[in-house]
């Protein structure tokens, strides 16, 4: 009887072990069971419940922090609570190069980056750093909301990342300590780009000295007079505070980079369809709510900067600017050659 005893306990230890071990694969399960007929229970495959993170650069209230929000929202809808996102705001995880790297490694699962740093990732997203591509807004969304925009971020798999949704992002304008007034106002100017090779050749096109330094360094540089100038969106003009220090802007909007909300392809691999299905139509509906933040915040951004006094000069005709970047144009144009022909057809 004793050795029976201990024969039992042992199939039952070694059987329980095995429940541990099904449970702890694929997070903390949950589910129904289903009756079955005769009164027995039939119990259905357990689903996965998950927490993930989305790291973000802007504030809580910036519009793609709450773009970020609504979609981690309908995500918890659509799956009945059980894959939870948490959004970290304010470069808490890192800024977006860092992060990237760490989405990419899957110890970051989701986050919302702007497309530029992306081309170091993947090529054929720096055609969105080339000027004037883009007549309006509505001529950007066309081509973004195309099936050759989807080929862009369906691009992102082949760097272990899967591209969701496009954000927007704006227009992009330069602004100066100096008169802004035309064209030749840039010339000779020191301002301040992202480091990349198109931003470069862009600002050595209009005549002036390119200077790569970081988002956070912009303000004080401006203030003490390491750079002239600058150039970014309406929002990030107003809560960068850099319209504090450079008081002129001029509407030139020489550029429109869309942003990207992402996760990682190791995490996206380890879901199941229905989830995936869950999360590609959370980030779609998301970008409606997204680009009405945008629209309001800019307003908004506009309207403040207007009323402290900025000088803000529109500009009539863009011509003479897009002849003199031609040549970027054109020295890219063997490159990003296929998305340029998309871009082009779009306009139609």
């Amino acid at each position: 009887m004793k050795m029976k005893g201990k024969a039992l306990l042992t199939i039952v230890s070694t059987v329980m072990a095995a429940g541990v071990v099904l449970a702890g694969c694929g997070g903390t399960q949950s589910g129904t069971g289903t009756p079955a007929a005769g009164g027995a229970a039939k119990t259905e495959e357990k689903k996965a419940t998950y927490t993930f993170r989305l790291a973000e650069t802007h504030p809580p209230d910036y519009p793609t922090t709450m773009g970020d929000k609504k979609f981690a929202e309908l995500v918890g809808q659509k799956t009945n609570g059980r894959i939870k996102i948490d959004v970290f705001p304010s470069a808490q995880l890192g800024e977006e190069k860092a992060v990237i790297e760490q989405v990419q490694l899957g110890a970051i699962e989701f986050t919302r980056v702007s497309s530029g740093p992306l081309a170091e990732f993947n090529k054929a997203l720096g055609v969105f750093s080339l000027p004037y591509i883009f007549d309006n807004e509505q001529h950007e969304w066309k081509f973004l909301q195309s099936a050759d925009g989807t080929k862009l971020l369906d691009g992102l798999s082949a760097s272990k990342m899967i591209g969701l949704a496009y954000y927007d992002s704006g227009a992009r304008h330069f602004y100066s300590r100096k008169p802004l007034n035309s064209i030749a106002d840039v010339k000779g100017q020191k301002i301040r780009v992202i480091q990349n090779k198109v931003n470069i050749d862009l600002i050595s096109a209009l005549g002036a000295s390119a200077t790569p330094m970081p988002y956070g360094d912009v303000f004080s540089s401006l203030q003490t007079g390491v750079i002239d100038a600058a150039e970014n969106n309406w929002p990030s003009y107003d809560t960068s505070n850099h319209y504090q220090v450079a008081k002129t802007i001029i509407l030139d909007g020489h550029q429109r980079v869309p942003e990207v909300l992402m996760v990682s392809k190791v995490t996206w691999d380890k879901l199941s369809d229905e989830d995936k299905k869950a999360i590609k139509d959370a980030a779609a509906e998301s970008v409606s709510y997204q680009r009405e933040q945008w629209k309001a915040f800019e307003k908004k951004s506009e309207d403040k900067v207007r009323a402290a006094g900025v000088t803000v000069v529109e500009v009539k005709d863009l011509k003479p600017w897009q002849d003199a970047v031609k040549p970027v144009i054109d020295k890219y144009r063997g490159e990003f050659k296929e998305q340029l022909d998309a871009i082009d057809k779009a306009r139609k």
